[in-house]
This record gives structure tokens, C-alpha cells and sequence, in this order.
């Protein structure tokens, strides 16, 4: 049976008690965190690996439709208390959508096909060799899926809680995402981060200057935190 590391998002204490209680009383989920705020759960998932986070849709700040386009690779069940919300969950691709109050089974459904989800997740990757280099990602941009082949990223830029991946061909594809969570997503032996804002394709490198690396009139600074890891992995000591 396989095992989800869980968190709870709502702004209601009342909502994050009862789906505590619901998740302690099943065998397959083992609760992270409970969150007041989108913005506190951030920080969560900026530190901790979620396999399925609840979520609510009204929240103030950060809603749960602008937190689930951030976090990027993690089960999704949004929990609200108004029905005209549920299309909007699926389109951002919502493994389940519980409309308040539920009950512990409505819960333990919606929680089976999550679980569901990831054994076909963890089927397909034992199927595969899964120490290959993924050869391409996807990524939701203009709620578009879009496929990008990762020999065809240069680098990738994080802007405030987005990302802009460029592409070699000039073109970029902006989406909603941490830099952390596209950096878990990446071969690690194809990627590095060089700087808290970007990360590179190690084999495009061609060109360093001033402990700057140079695409074509794009320079991308080195930082000293980063700089061992960077220059260890092109072979330079």
C-alpha cells in the first residue's frame, strides 16, 4: 500500500481539526503540516516533501486555486464550502473536489483515488528505468499543458512565485511554480541551480565570464554558495 505524506490548508479551525481526525483514522495517510494561510503552507512545501495536500479554495492572500498552480508536483482535493468552485478545481487538474460538509467517507474516497493515482505514478517509474534522464517535462502555461523536452532548456529563471523557462530557440515559457519545485523535477545530472534565481543546463554551458555564465547576450551571475557545486560538476576545480 503506498504511503502519502499529507497537508491540510484552510483557514477555518474547525475544517483543519475534523480533516486531521479524518486523516488519523486512515492507514495510507500520514498528516506534514496543518495550515491556517496559502502563504504559511509555502513554506511548507518549500521544505518538505507533500504527496496530497486539502486544500481550501477561500482563502485570503493566496486562494487555493493560486496555491495548487504554485506547488506544482503534488495531489490536489480541494475542500470548499461553495459548489460553483468545483470546475474551477479541475482545471487545474484537482484529483477530487469535496464540497463542505463531508463526511468520512465522501473523505476516504477521495483520498483512495489519490492513492490510486500514485501507485499508477510509482508503477509507470518502476516499469521505466528511473534512473534515466527524463526527457521532457510538462508544464501549464496559459492553462495550456505544454510538453518541453529538457535537452531543448537552456536555463530557467525564478520570478517571485513563477518561473520562466528559456528555451534554446529564444523563446520562454512563463507558468506559476517555485524554482524548487521544477528543480526536483529536473535530471539531477543535467541541472544545477547556480544561483537562488536560476538554475542552468549544465550541457549548454559554453561560455563563463567574470564567474558569469554567457547565453548569447543573456549573463547569468554564479553566486559563492553555488559556485563549488557548479564548477565541480563542468570538471573544473
Amino acid at each position: 500500500m503506498t504511503s502519502l505524506k499529507c497537508i491540510i490548508v484552510d483557514d477555518e479551525p474547525l475544517a483543519l481539526n475534523l480533516l486531521q481526525d479524518y486523516i488519523h483514522q486512515t492507514p495510507f495517510l500520514k498528516l506534514v503540516a496543518r495550515c491556517s494561510s496559502g502563504v504559511e503552507a509555502l513554506d511548507v512545501f518549500n521544505n518538505e516533501h507533500v504527496d496530497l495536500a486539502f486544500i481550501d479554495i477561500q482563502m485570503p492572500h493566496l486562494n487555493g486555486l493560486e496555491l495548487s498552480r504554485i506547488i506544482g508536483n503534488c495531489f490536489v482535493i480541494f475542500t470548499t464550502a461553495f459548489e460553483q468552485y468545483a470546475l474551477e478545481g479541475f482545471k487545474v487538474n484537482a484529483i477530487d473536489y469535496l464540497l463542505k460538509p463531508f463526511s468520512y467517507a465522501e473523505f476516504l474516497t477521495a483520498a483512495n483515488k489519490a492513492q490510486r493515482q500514485a501507485e499508477l505514478v510509482n508503477a509507470s517509474h518502476s516499469l521505466g528505468n528511473s534512473t534515466l534522464t527524463p526527457k521532457s517535462l510538462v508544464i501549464k502555461s496559459d492553462y495550456k499543458q505544454q510538453i518541453i523536452k529538457t535537452s531543448e532548456i537552456a536555463h530557467i529563471e525564478g520570478i517571485g512565485d513563477y518561473i520562466k523557462i528559456h528555451l534554446e530557440t529564444v523563446i520562454s515559457v512563463q507558468t506559476l511554480m517555485t524554482l524548487k519545485n521544477i528543480e526536483e523535477e529536473l535530471p539531477k545530472n543535467q541541472f544545477i541551480r547556480v544561483h537562488r534565481s536560476f538554475i542552468v543546463n549544465i550541457q549548454k554551458v559554453k561560455t563563463i565570464e567574470r564567474q558569469r555564465i554567457v547565453f548569447d547576450r543573456v549573463r547569468i551571475p554564479v553566486s559563492d554558495f553555488y559556485k563549488q557545486a557548479f564548477f565541480r560538476a563542468l570538471g573544473i576545480k
